[in-house]
């Protein structure tokens, strides 16, 4: 074996111009997709991050019908009592959860005693949801970021809202909502903090109390919207999702269907369809890649085997089988694939780390200044370096089989 590389570099060197040609390609299409590999994931986990860590959190329970219908904020579709406790008892037994925050959300007329506009308010748990959401205190452009993100008798409103009627920190306003019985209600704030949408100029969500939110709605104690929960590794998403689904199947109505729903962020949020689209670009580089290496090797290889016809008679008429000559042509192809890859490979990597030092920003939505911190994992660049070897080899084994198979008296007739 040793001495067919041996041949196969020593041939690969008598024509230097067309296998460093080659190798160029395979080297450059290597740095190409390794590199927007890094980059687009980097971007993609900064974008989902912002996602759940500021809003949505990794999954979140709800009942069934609600998601359906949650423009309007149906308060009939809450969880009840013995629906929360059925659902935290199977949070607090899945090892794969990190904790979960409770939330009371609807819609209400937020009033500064001189202007009246609409707001869609979420109650919640200020150390539960900073736990579930910890990007979410650092959205406020104008109030204090150290300690909870509201007390009792405290409101953090968006930072359009404020604009739009001219409300500061430390004024009072007034919130007004109907409750599920119809009856209206309303109850004083003092604007804790004023908060930037994560993701545009868009964004009408308020926070307060959930204990607040409940003396508004007149809600038995115990009752949300929904819940949100942290994973401890986003990465079981899918599995944790499957697992909190089969724990909570068993909860269903007279008809004996399941009445809660568990969704993650990607069921939730539009800009799933922004990562689906980084995968499919993804998937799309990985095939112009193979199609790269495809050509390029064969490319060469059949030139090869062209212009080295009487030496292929040659070789085979002084009686070397045609397995040696099919394994000659296949190291050349190994090789190339070989040298391109690991080359690609360590250019790639360089071109991470430099771009790791120099640190460039980016904005995604209201976030300004996000640093691209751009990694790869082990596992996705001994993928792509299995196959663009792999593809070498097959480039080479057409041109391969028909030197194999040549007639040596033939072959030493070609001029």
């Amino acid at each position: 074996m040793l001495d067919v590389l041996n041949i196969a570099s020593r041939n690969l060197l008598r024509y230097r111009r067309r296998s460093l040609l080659t190798l160029l390609l395979i080297v450059i299409g290597m740095v190409a997709v390794l590199l927007f590999i890094a980059v687009a994931g980097s971007f993609r986990s900064m974008m989902v991050g912002q996602i759940t860590d500021s809003i949505l959190g990794h999954l979140q329970v709800h009942r069934k019908g609600y998601v359906a219908s949650i423009d309007s904020l149906p308060l009939n579709l809450n969880l009840k009592p013995q629906m929360v406790a059925k659902v935290e008892d199977a949070l607090k037994q899945n090892p794969a959860v990190e904790t979960w925050s409770p939330r009371v959300k609807f819609g209400g007329m937020f009033s500064n005693f001189a202007e009246t506009t609409s707001i869609r308010v979420n109650g919640i748990d200020p150390a539960l949801e900073a736990a579930t959401a910890p990007l979410l205190s650092g959205r406020m452009t104008e109030g204090e970021k150290a300690g909870p993100l509201v007390a009792r008798g405290q409101i953090v409103i968006p930072l359009l809202l404020a604009r739009g009627m001219k409300t500061k920190v430390g004024d009072t306003v007034v919130v007004v909502a109907t409750n599920r019985d119809g009856s209206v209600n309303g109850k004083t704030f003092v604007v804790r903090g004023i908060l930037e949408s994560a993701t545009g100029p868009g964004g009408r969500d308020g926070y307060i109390h959930i204990e607040d939110a409940r003396e508004l709605l007149r809600m038995p104690e115990a009752e949300v919207s929904e819940i949100a929960v942290r994973l401890k590794d986003f990465s079981r998403l899918n599995q944790a999702e499957a697992q909190l689904k089969q724990a909570l199947g068993g909860l269903t109505n007279k008809e004996g269907k399941p009445v809660l729903d568990v969704h993650t962020w990607a069921d939730l949020s539009p800009f799933s369809s922004l990562a689906k689209m980084i995968d499919l670009m993804t998937l799309f580089i990985k095939v112009v890649l193979v199609s790269i290496v495809l050509v390029s090797v064969m490319n060469v290889m059949i030139m090869a085997v062209f212009e080295r016809i009487r030496e292929i008679g040659t070789i085979a008429a002084i009686g070397t089988p045609p397995s040696s000559i099919l394994s000659l042509f296949l190291a050349e192809g190994l090789m190339l694939g070989i040298v391109g890859t690991v080359a690609g490979t360590l250019l790639s990597l360089a071109a991470i780390l430099g771009i790791n030092l120099w640190q460039p920003t980016f904005n995604f939505g209201q976030q300004q200044n996000l640093v691209m911190a751009p990694t790869i994992a082990a596992g996705d660049v001994l993928t792509i370096a299995v196959l663009v070897v792999v593809v070498a080899v097959i480039a080479s084994l057409q041109p391969a089989w028909k030197a194999s198979r040549m007639d040596p008296i033939s072959a030493l007739r070609h001029v």
